[in-house]
């Protein structure tokens, strides 16, 4: 069973579109380029730097398990590899809400995720969005792409 609910390249198009808030902390937006979604996600720029010019696949997982076996809840210090070894930024979060939505003639879903404070808006096609629960916890991963 693989592990990711979801995973696309994205082009980021804006970044802080209602200005500056806080200093480590930048909202970028971005378009995919496979599933057509959209997504404003907040990330920390004191760990990783986000490029207006760059594009990136972030991944939406259940487990960091490359078998897709599930989260305990607690960090494994083994040297065994992960998931998280594929990408350069990952966070932990649950999904707070879900909602279905018609976007411009089209039924969308959409996908609320705190991650300890930093958020994420995820508007995609249903037939993604009907694989995400409330309550669910999730990885996000994050990487940038030639």
């Amino acid at each position: 069973m693989a592990p990711l609910l979801f995973e696309d390249i994205f082009n980021i198009t804006r970044i802080d579109p209602d200005g500056k808030k806080f200093d480590k902390v930048s909202r970028i937006e971005a378009q995919s380029d496979k599933f057509d979604a959209f997504i404003l996600l907040d990330v920390n720029i004191d760990v990783y730097r986000i490029n207006k010019d760059k594009r990136y696949t972030i991944g939406l997982a259940t487990t960091l398990d490359l078998d897709g076996g599930a989260d305990s809840g607690f960090y494994n210090q083994t040297s065994r590899e992960t998931l998280a070894d594929r990408y350069e930024y990952v966070m932990h979060g649950r999904t707070y809400r879900i909602t279905d939505i018609d976007y411009e003639g089209q039924e969308k879903g959409e996908i609320f995720v705190s991650f300890g404070g930093l958020l994420m808006m995820m508007r995609v096609d249903k037939s993604v969005s009907k694989n995400f629960q409330l309550d669910q916890r999730l990885f996000l991963l994050m990487k940038r792409t030639e």
